[in-house]
């Protein structure tokens, strides 16, 4: 089967089982190395394994709910939009998550996702109780804190490759409605966008769509969002006949690749420019419903397709606050120069990690997405050097073509990593087209 990730780049052809219960499973891992693969929202090769990939999508039910302390147990392949259909009109909420509900709760534990919350929550993994994993020779063992605390480190963020996650328990988080109080305001640079950062450092959840083509005294103009769970008594009277938010609309579908021209210099200017206009417009405090805050980009279906035929690849790096400013004023600089411009682009403030191998640290985070191109990847290799530069790392959920001197340059706890896997044996089970390319 051609397989790629959210990115569509790289694509390979992978041998895919889909196993239905642990038993088949097990068989599974008999084959040879594999990767588990949940809904493919890692955007590059992280879940590709051309003689064994894995799909958990089958392994999906929920299996338990204590409503007193909002502890969910389920299957890895639950999708965390199941979760939010079923438990929001309940008042509970996931309490982290990343840009996307389509993402599973294998793999939103395996990447240790974060959202736009983690400079006071933390990741995923901060909400895990506990793990059952496969281990490389079919054992299951449960993993928490307290119990196999190693094995549940190095598995959180572990990107697959310690085994694989059969179940979990999760903590959701209460909420009296599904609407988000959202305060927006559009700051004229990069210094504006941080100050903004450290002046709403108690926000719950915070973010910034930042303008990657601007230049001179302009240089990351943004617009800032911040955000809180509406109280109930917050909520207008019309919206307290529904105050876990209407339900999704429609979803709009892109049905075709997007021609290779419709994104340029040009066109993305244009855009940067309009949408920093319209949040100068519309800033403010307003009532928002949590699909369009949280999964702007979910409403959409296939919106990757609009990169084009050739896919996309995306540059998510975290910068120490020490050196963050220097360094994302560096990045955003070699970006506009380059002219291979980003209207995805997005900044955030993150906190400490407790996964062993999580890619958060206390700092910013910047995420761009860019149409494939031989410029492209030179530009990245640019950007790596800069972060490098910096004291920064890279977010393995997102990377697709990083090398291996770069990872290991960017993080010591890599050569860690890589010989925890080769001592316990999962080297010679679990293996990814990624875990290969970067040494691991």
């Amino acid at each position: 089967m051609r397989l790629a990730g959210w990115g569509r780049y790289p694509v390979a052809d992978c041998a895919v089982s889909t196993p239905r219960d642990e038993a088949a499973l097990r068989a599974a891992l008999a084959g040879g190395p594999m990767i588990a693969r949940g809904n493919g929202r890692a955007y590059g090769d992280s879940a590709l394994n051309r003689r064994n990939t894995v799909s958990m999508r089958r392994l999906d039910r929920m299996l338990g709910f204590d409503a007193k302390t909002g502890q969910l147990v389920a299957e890895a392949g639950v999708l965390l939009g199941d979760i939010i259909a079923a438990f929001l009109p309940r008042g509970w909420f996931p309490a982290v998550t990343p840009g996307t509900q389509f993402v599973t709760l294998g793999g939103a534990i395996a990447a240790d996702v974060h959202g736009k919350n983690h400079h006071i929550d933390g990741g995923f993994g901060n909400f895990t109780d506990w793990i059952e994993v496969m281990g490389p020779d079919g054992t299951v063992t449960r993993a928490s804190r307290e119990e196999n605390a190693a094995l549940f480190a190095w598995t959180v963020g572990g990107m697959g490759l310690t085994g694989v996650i059969l179940r979990a328990a999760i903590r959701l988080r209460p909420v009296e409605t599904g609407w988000i109080r959202q305060a927006s305001r559009a700051v004229p640079d990069l210094a504006g966008a941080m100050a903004a950062f450290e002046e709403a450092a108690d926000a719950p959840y915070s973010v910034a769509w930042i303008d990657c083509l601007s230049r001179g005294a302009a240089l990351g103009r943004s617009v800032v969002m911040l955000g809180e769970h509406a109280p109930r008594e917050a909520l207008p009277m019309r919206y307290r006949q529904v105050p876990f938010g209407p339900p999704p609309g429609r979803r709009l579908r892109l049905p075709l690749n997007a021609p290779g021209f419709a994104l340029n210099r040009w066109t993305v200017t244009a855009f940067n420019a309009l949408y920093y206009r319209a949040g100068a417009r519309n800033s403010g405090t307003s009532l928002v419903p949590w699909e369009s805050y949280f999964y702007p980009l979910d409403g959409i279906l296939g919106w990757n397709r609009i990169y084009g035929r050739r896919g996309f690849v995306q540059f998510q790096c975290v910068l120490p606050e020490a050196g963050a400013r220097a360094g994302l004023a560096a990045l955003l600089t070699a970006i506009s120069a380059s002219g291979q411009g980003s209207f995805l682009s997005v900044l955030k403030k993150l906190g400490p990690s407790q996964g062993r191998f999580s890619f958060p640290m206390p700092g910013y985070t910047l995420a761009l997405d860019f149409p494939v191109s031989q410029k492209v990847l030179t530009l990245m290799q640019t950007l790596d050097r800069i972060t490098l530069d910096h004291g920064g790392r890279f977010y393995l959920a997102k990377d697709a073509r990083m090398s291996a001197d770069t990872l290991h340059a960017s993080d010591p706890r890599a050569a860690g990593f890589a010989r925890m896997r080769s001592e316990s044996g999962a080297a010679g089970a679990f293996a990814s087209m990624q875990s290969e390319r970067l040494g691991l």
